[in-house]
């Protein structure tokens, strides 16, 4: 790649971040909230954008921001990785739904052990992030490494200092297989961090990440690769040591119940297989299902639809999994029967086909 992967983003953001109410005489559709998928995000717009002169200006500021920004109306759509529960669904009077899937990685920069790939199980990785284990030469990362000859340097946490689903998905992961991790800190999208410093966004974490030895920290895959920072093997349910990847991503959601979970809220995190990532997760958009704006919102579902049905490839390039064919049919189902009108009539006709 000649430019940078912050370069790339910085020119796709310029490209369609524009006015929530004007943009060259051509129909704006407002969103914001997770930076987890920014990167398919912006590709999507960019190119829909290019297709039907129809902007898309989402906010990457966090699920959290976008969580408020959707129940303030401020914008058309909110994202979030993590996903809110049916109770506060319905008192917020929002629809949820998946609109892809991808991995929340733990990566270092210990350039001490060159291109050898360091493994940690989760009740280390806990430990880590607890600031029990400071040294990466520690007995608890050795015992896992006794291939590695591993330095006595200081480890450096990094972690979000936002509101993060993000955050979510990775100490939800934690609170699944450290003990002492579920009681001290638990899961959430802010957390009183016991050790560390933080970054804003996944932007933020993988910049600090790249330049501070020692470090170590969590980001969605694609900044992984992009930035080419270093992943570390994990060790999931079934005791295999497994690294990052579009298909230890799908074998983590192949068995997920999308229809029979309240709110289509699944948790992908410690899924069993042999093969599967233990910190995978889904990133949902939040929808108001009274529409003020039916036109814009119409135009946001075509946007949605369009991604489902021709967004799989640039996705899979991006290093996120689509949703398949079966949980998209779930989801323009919803769409047609909970996002109405101010007068009750419903928004979304079109279902997708079979082919």
């Amino acid at each position: 790649m000649k430019k940078s992967f912050y370069s790339i983003m910085l020119s796709l953001l310029v490209l369609f971040v524009f006015s929530p109410h004007f943009a060259f005489g051509g129909k704006i559709i407002s969103g914001a909230g997770a930076t987890f998928p920014y990167p398919i995000y912006s590709k999507w717009a960019y190119v829909y954008s290019k297709l039907t002169g129809i902007r898309i200006n989402y906010q990457s500021i966090g699920s959290g921001g976008g969580i408020r920004q959707i129940k303030a109306k401020t914008v058309d759509f909110g994202a979030s990785d993590a996903p809110l529960d049916a109770e506060d669904l319905e008192k917020s009077g929002l629809v949820q739904f998946p609109m892809i899937i991808g991995g929340v990685v733990p990566v270092i920069n210990l350039k001490e052990i060159g291109n050898q790939t360091l493994k940690l199980d989760g009740k280390t990785l806990g430990d880590i992030f607890l600031g029990k284990i400071q040294y990466w030469n520690d007995s608890q990362i050795a015992k896992l490494n006794p291939d590695i000859k591993l330095p006595k340097r200081r480890i450096r946490v990094i972690h979000r200092s936002d509101g993060s689903g993000t955050t979510w998905i990775f100490s939800k992961y934690l609170s699944a297989v450290n003990e002492e991790w579920a009681e001290k800190v638990g899961a959430g999208k802010a957390l009183k961090w016991p050790t560390g410093f933080g970054g804003k966004g996944n932007e933020g974490v993988a910049a600090y990440i790249k330049g501070v030895k020692g470090a170590i920290g969590y980001v969605e895959y694609a900044y992984a690769v992009q930035i080419r920072l270093k992943p570390i093997a994990l060790k999931n349910k079934e005791g295999h040591f497994v690294m990052p990847s579009i298909e230890s991503f799908q074998a983590a959601a192949a068995n997920a119940d999308w229809a029979g979970t309240p709110g289509m809220a699944v948790v992908l995190v410690e899924q069993a297989g042999e093969k599967t990532w233990p910190i995978t997760g889904a990133s949902f958009i939040l929808m108001h299902k009274v529409q003020e704006k039916p036109e814009i919102a119409k135009a946001a579902l075509k946007f949605f639809h369009w991604c489902y049905t021709n967004g799989a490839e640039m996705a899979i390039k991006l290093h996120y999994v689509p949703l398949p064919l079966k949980v998209v049919k779930i989801v323009e189902k919803l769409w047609a029967e909970k996002i109405r009108d101010t007068n009750g009539n419903p928004i979304w006709t079109v279902t997708i086909d079979d082919n």
